[in-house]
């Protein structure tokens, strides 16, 4: 029997990719396209959107492919491809406004009860204003810190961490009136 290394085998496969072999950047794409179109989703309310959005990705992802180092994850690159593309869309939507209150509040809000499924949980982020939502995903979903949003964001720090707490204290608000109606208390 025979081992294979899959690492190698990505390692291959990323080498055919960038010499322009089509079944190699469609085997890419059928890969992580399915990832990359949630990834997308979190930041693009607009299903149809957020596709147009991920193709375009795609294509930076093999335009630049040469320019992959094999430092991280294969699939992370991609991502980041991804949220820069969404963040590029909604920049150029003129969508995103951040309100210039820098006051903060740490809160804990790392479980979100399990009654709820994806779909209510992404409804409830879709329904946040967007700079709120934006700063949510980076920080909440992508593991960026506020130093980091702030770059990427063309904002404060302070304000990206306000952004956040003021999208945490409304997703609470949101989940309890869900919660309570959900138990009928309301």
């Amino acid at each position: 029997m025979k081992v294979i290394n899959l690492h190698q085998e990505e390692n291959e496969l990323i080498r055919l990719a960038v010499e322009n072999n089509r079944q190699a950047q469609q085997q890419i794409y059928t890969q992580f396209s399915p990832k990359m179109l949630s990834v997308c989703r979190q930041y693009i309310k607009d299903i149809h959107q957020a596709e147009d959005i991920m193709i375009t990705a795609f294509m930076k992802v093999f335009t630049n492919l040469k320019n992959f180092q094999n430092k991280g994850s294969f699939e992370g690159w991609i991502r980041r491809i991804m949220v820069n593309e969404c963040i590029s869309f909604i920049r150029v939507e003129k969508k995103l406004k951040y309100s210039e209150d820098e006051t903060y509040f740490e809160e804990s809000f790392n479980n979100i009860e399990s009654q709820f499924s994806i779909d209510d949980i992404q409804f409830l982020i879709d329904s946040l204003p967007d700079g709120y939502k934006m700063v949510f995903n980076l920080y909440a979903i992508e593991g960026y810190k506020h130093q980091e949003i702030a770059s990427m964001l063309g904002i404060n720090e302070g304000t990206s961490k306000s952004q956040l707490s003021h999208a945490r204290k409304m997703l609470q608000g949101q989940i309890n009136t869900l919660k309570n109606y959900s138990y009928g208390t309301e």
